[in-house]
């Protein structure tokens, strides 16, 4: 298959990973379908290229993503890969100190929203014809150890972990893998924190490493063009000097 014949469906593209990892999509000539909640970021995003469907939905609303996927379909006719991103954090907070709310919008978006994209795009590549295709996961470095005052963004990427395994199970029936990419410190609008401090495991609140976000990019684009026949079941990819390895 010729790389413009290939098709990506990314979530959250109107910002931040999503966004770079879009750009570095439509730069290699993949066909990108750009999904997000207001349509002016994505076509910010999208540049004028020829190459992206502008997709605005809002991730959390199932009859909205049933309805951008089957757009998808109608314009080109499959789907390669989905790079189920979109995805919000919690303002740090012990757990009698988050309000319901903030939790049930982190659980949306998160969890409803990844199951959402994923079911949709389970769909179409078991039903498409050559059938398959390739689902990769945004989880965290949360999946694997959390922050302080994280708990509705840590327990919802190891959710997203769980959506993970079980994709890869259920999807060898029908030719389609799914892999996870565990993001860390990626320089993006969501973590300009890290550049002036952020609370540590010890109490104290420390500025860490940061990497740029287009590394994140390439990584996705290395696990996109694998034969469906290869996975790469977890990445982490991070700013090499940040609190992760000893954290907590």
């Amino acid at each position: 298959m010729k790389m413009t014949e290939k098709t990506i469906l990314i979530t959250g593209a109107g910002s931040g990973i999503g966004r770079a990892t879009a750009k570095h999509f439509l730069e290699q000539g993949w066909r990108v379908a750009l999904v997000g909640r207001r349509s002016e970021p994505l076509e910010a995003t999208a540049a004028g290229s020829e190459n992206a469907l502008i997709l605005p939905c809002d991730v959390t609303d199932a009859g909205a993503v049933d309805a951008a996927f089957a757009r998808l379909s109608d314009k080109w006719g499959r789907l390669d890969a989905l790079f189920n991103n979109a995805g919000i954090n919690n303002v740090s907070a012990p757990i009698d100190e988050i309000p319901v709310a903030e939790w049930q919008q982190v659980c949306d978006i998160n969890i409803t929203g990844m199951f959402l994209a994923a079911r949709a795009a389970f769909s179409l590549m078991r039903h498409q014809t050559p059938q398959g295709g390739r689902i990769i996961n945004n989880g965290s470095i949360s999946a694997h150890v959390p922050r302080p005052g994280s708990v509705p963004y840590t327990m919802s990427k190891h959710a997203v972990t769980g959506l993970t395994r079980c994709l890869s199970l259920d999807g060898r029936a029908f030719n389609i893998a799914c892999g996870q990419i565990d993001i860390g410190n990626a320089l993006t609008e969501m973590s300009q924190g890290q550049t002036k401090g952020v609370p540590q495991a010890d109490g104290s609140t420390q500025v860490e490493a940061v990497m740029d976000a287009n590394h994140v990019a390439s990584s996705v684009y290395h696990m996109a063009s694998l034969p469906l026949d290869t996975n790469v079941q977890f990445m982490t990819v991070m700013a090499r000097d940040m609190p992760y390895i000893g954290r907590g």
